[in-house]
């Protein structure tokens, strides 16, 4: 495995992040054990870098993932907190449940642009005092949003930017893949550490996934990038293409039989929550029921988490 120093934090992550929404409740929702088992599988083939959010509900695997690990893992977590204490509520439940004293990044999660930003800053003051006291060690923001990188580079205070970017341009908000790596490359030269999420555009990018993995291996500016596994074969997989070694046929083979797609049940009241919770666009009415546009959907899960009678999930 490869490793590379997130931007001025001083922080040394794997150039392969653990993205841990995938097994969690809004997607595969594994049981415990096996959630734990994917984690480990992962940090014992080299990767030190796992992505979380308050929203995932994956707090209780990290934790025991971590749990008498004896090397260093580098944790980062999002919340949509606007005021300070909001901030400070959501950094010590995040505490609390991966039993730590300190988080390593915490972000403000999917902001917009530098607008969005501005109007959380008191959570960011939050955020900057707690990394004054040891809370946490960087602070960042994720996004969907071209707009969104060169707010944030914009930004002194802020250490991390996580950002969509896919060679196909796949749920980026505000301009096309070229216009997101512009932008990359505009934040990495303000000295901000980037790491990247959606690589293969929310699972879209599965029959290329190696073209996909090296289109995104190839921007120098990312030291990381987020990939969600729910399966000791994905962990396989995508340890041995970031560690730059062959990938046995079979493995492939499996890899390519496991699309996941959005299943939205027949008991949909059609109240439009997952309507106006999308950012990608993806999801409409028709008929009274919500229905996916799959060609705009990144499967990320978020719809489902506002979905009052539980009807929305990635299978």
């Amino acid at each position: 495995m490869q490793y590379r120093v997130l931007g001025r934090t001083g922080i040394t992550v794997s150039r392969l992040c653990f993205g841990a929404l995938t097994i969690g409740p809004l997607q595969a929702n594994l049981p415990l054990a096996e959630g734990v088992g994917v984690i480990r599988r992962a940090l014992d083939a080299g990767v030190n870098f796992i992505d979380t959010a308050e929203l995932y509900g994956t707090y209780p695997y990290i934790r025991e993932a971590l749990r008498d690990f004896g090397r260093e893992v580098i944790v980062v977590s999002k919340c949509y907190a606007y005021t300070g204490q909001g901030m400070r509520e959501s950094v010590e439940k995040a505490l609390k449940m991966i039993d730590r004293d300190y988080i390593d990044i915490f972000m403000l999660h999917e902001q917009e642009s530098i607008l969005t930003i501005k109007g959380h800053w008191e959570a960011i003051e939050y955020l900057l005092k707690a990394r004054e006291k040891g809370y946490v060690r960087a602070i960042g923001v994720s996004t969907h949003h071209v707009e969104g990188v060169l707010g944030a580079a914009a930004v002194p205070e802020i250490d991390v930017i996580h950002p969509l970017l896919n060679m196909a341009g796949i749920g980026i908000q505000g301009g096309t893949a070229h216009d997101m790596l512009q932008a990359v490359k505009k934040a990495f030269s303000a000295g901000k550490g980037i790491y990247a999420m959606k690589a293969l555009g929310g699972g879209h990018l599965l029959s290329r996934s190696e073209e996909a993995f090296q289109y995104i291996l190839s921007i120098s500016e990312l030291a990381s990038v987020a990939v969600g596994m729910s399966s000791p074969d994905e962990v396989e997989y995508n340890t041995l293409l970031f560690s730059g070694q062959p990938v046995p046929p079979r493995l492939k083979s499996k890899i390519a039989r496991q699309p996941r797609r959005l299943c939205i049940e027949e008991w949909c009241l059609g109240c439009g929550e997952c309507v106006r919770r999308c950012m990608s666009e993806a999801i409409s009415l028709s008929g009274g029921k919500a229905v996916a546009n799959m060609a705009k959907c990144t499967l990320c899960g978020y719809c489902g988490s506002v979905c009052p009678e539980f009807c929305i999930k990635v299978i």
